[in-house]
């Protein structure tokens, strides 16, 4: 992978016991290159970069937006209300259209990315909607499990799934996904590493630590955890940030990976 950019952290409450550190795997750490304010009551749930645009996607019902971000300066550029009945969840841009999953509404819901109006067209799916990601042809979807769907973006129908697994272990709580270089980076719900997946086994390659960005005081509440991806293939650089979180971090991950 190279040299990429990235960011987050608090080594706080753990939901599954997740400690890739007692693995076999590579672990690889970070260094903040830079830090732009985030607004914090943003609970985000997507974040992908489109030419250049930094796009975030936020949850909750009656809070749920979407936001067009410079990402030189962290200013949101424009943004819409969603529908109030909704809980937003993982977001994409392929081709002129944003897709947007919801948690519970089992509905994916399509915008145009330039004006973020929404169009016409909705997908129906099963289960919950969590992250989205792409490949520049097909979806990649999260659902709170340890499996990813492969989703054809014309009909939304599920290509064929991939269980996630580090060594034997299935690893639980997929949450918010980014295409990077061939792999799949994924959050993991409650937890402050990020997994590298190769989408077509769904064998985790290595972990990345993203612990300590923010401080105790930054972070008070256990549901302000890592979430949000961006991985801007022009200029070679990763963005995160979390939920609620008050900045947003570009990071560098050194090549190689190690204990």
């Amino acid at each position: 992978m190279g040299v990429i950019a990235l960011g987050a952290a608090w080594a706080g409450w753990k939901w599954n016991a997740l400690n890739p550190e007692a693995g076999a795997l590579p672990i690889w750490k970070v260094k903040v290159v830079k830090v732009l304010p985030h607004d914090p009551t943003a609970f985000t749930q997507g974040l992908t970069f489109d030419n250049g645009v930094l796009f975030e996607g936020t949850g909750r019902y009656g809070q749920t937006r979407l936001k067009k971000i410079d990402p030189a300066t962290g200013r949101t550029l424009a943004e819409v209300e969603c529908d109030p009945r909704i809980f937003g969840e993982g977001i994409e841009v392929l081709g002129d259209d944003l897709y947007q999953l919801t948690w519970q509404n089992r509905v994916c819901l399509v915008y145009d990315k330039t004006t973020l109006q929404p169009r016409s067209k909705r997908f129906s799916y099963t289960g919950e909607g969590w992250g989205l990601t792409t490949d520049g042809k097909t979806l990649y979807m999260s659902d709170g499990s340890s499996i990813l769907k492969v989703i054809d973006p014309a009909d939304f129908k599920t290509l064929r799934r991939v269980r996630v697994r580090d060594g034997r272990r299935p690893i639980e709580n997929i949450n918010e996904l980014e295409y990077v270089n061939g792999e799949i980076l994924a959050n993991v719900w409650y937890e402050d590493f990020v997994a590298r997946i190769d989408p077509a086994t769904g064998r985790v390659l290595g972990w990345i630590d993203l612990r300590g960005l923010l401080t105790a005081t930054e972070r008070p509440d256990r549901e302000m955890v890592l979430n949000g991806i961006a991985y801007d293939p022009a200029t070679k650089r990763l963005w995160v940030t979390g939920k609620n979180w008050p900045k947003l971090f570009q990071v560098e991950l050194a090549t190689g990976g190690g204990r």
